[in-house]
């Protein structure tokens, strides 16, 4: 027999027709907005290429605008602008100085890798007038873990030498130096604190460095880095290591520096034969 269905009710779900689904608005229904993060992310863009190509036309260490005068400029909001010289500010294009404003960072301080030579065992550029001030001036013993670096028995006395470099007065690098102290009697702190170190080597202990295996890579500061090269926690710098020769093949120097990354730049010059590539 059959089944009648009550007036008004529902058809079972196997013969209902599926729901329409929406594509779009309908006739006389404004169309949908930007979600509002969008709209903020794409300003902030906007002023970060602005304020790119201020930092590009502009000469290092030159003032930025203020903020104000930024935002009425792009027709943003204050924040958008802070926000976007804090991201550039992040990535070391930027530097925000309390009181005074916002700054493009300093000039680079340019080291070219040369290949033979004592410029080639990191010897500072010629530009800026490079100083150190003495952090840590100490005999001990080696231990296991300088010995083996310096190829040095473990209870042989090592010199570790701790100081921060500057340029023009301003920290640039902190660099740490072991040497097998019968190597460099007599040597004082204020011997470390101006001059080539290689030069005195050679001049008053005849120890004439010959070769160096010297490693970068990037890192970033602890607290305490950050505080001696007057940058924020977790800054970029580079970790250089060295290890070096003299010309009768013995190990005369270790050493371990941080440099800062948004002030600090290598470049290396390459030459290539005929049959290269």
């Amino acid at each position: 027999m059959k089944s009648v269905r009550p007036s008004g009710a529902e058809p079972p779900a196997q013969h209902r027709r599926p729901a329409a689904v929406p594509t779009g608005p309908g006739p006389g229904e404004p169309a949908e907005q930007p979600r509002p993060r969008l709209v903020a992310t794409a300003k902030r863009d906007s002023v970060r290429t602005h304020l790119l190509d201020l930092i590009e036309q502009a000469g290092p260490g030159t003032a930025l605008p203020p903020e104000r005068d930024l935002a009425l400029r792009l027709g943003v909001s204050r924040p958008t602008v802070r926000a976007a010289i804090e991201d550039l500010t992040r990535i070391g294009l930027l530097v925000r100085q309390q009181g005074r404003g916002t700054f493009t960072s300093p000039r680079k301080i340019t080291q070219e890798l040369a290949g033979r030579g004592a410029a080639a065992f990191g010897v500072p550029p010629a530009e800026g007038d490079w100083t150190s001030r003495v952090l840590t001036f100490r005999v001990a013993p080696a231990g296991a873990p300088r010995a083996a670096r310096l190829k040095v028995s473990p209870a042989d006395p090592v010199l570790r030498v701790v100081r921060l470099r500057l340029v023009d007065e301003e920290p640039m690098a902190i660099e740490r130096i072991d040497l097998p102290a019968h190597l460099v009697p007599d040597l004082a702190p204020s011997d470390m604190e101006h001059g080539n170190f290689y030069r005195l080597l050679r001049e008053r202990y005849e120890v004439v460095v010959s070769d160096a295996v010297q490693s970068i890579e990037p890192t970033v500061t602890n607290p305490d880095q950050a505080d001696l090269l007057d940058v924020p926690v977790y800054a970029p710098v580079l970790l250089i290591e060295r290890t070096t020769r003299d010309v009768d093949g013995r190990i005369v120097e270790f050493a371990r520096s941080i440099y800062r990354g948004d002030r600090y730049r290598i470049i290396s010059k390459l030459s290539f034969d005929s049959e290269s590539g």
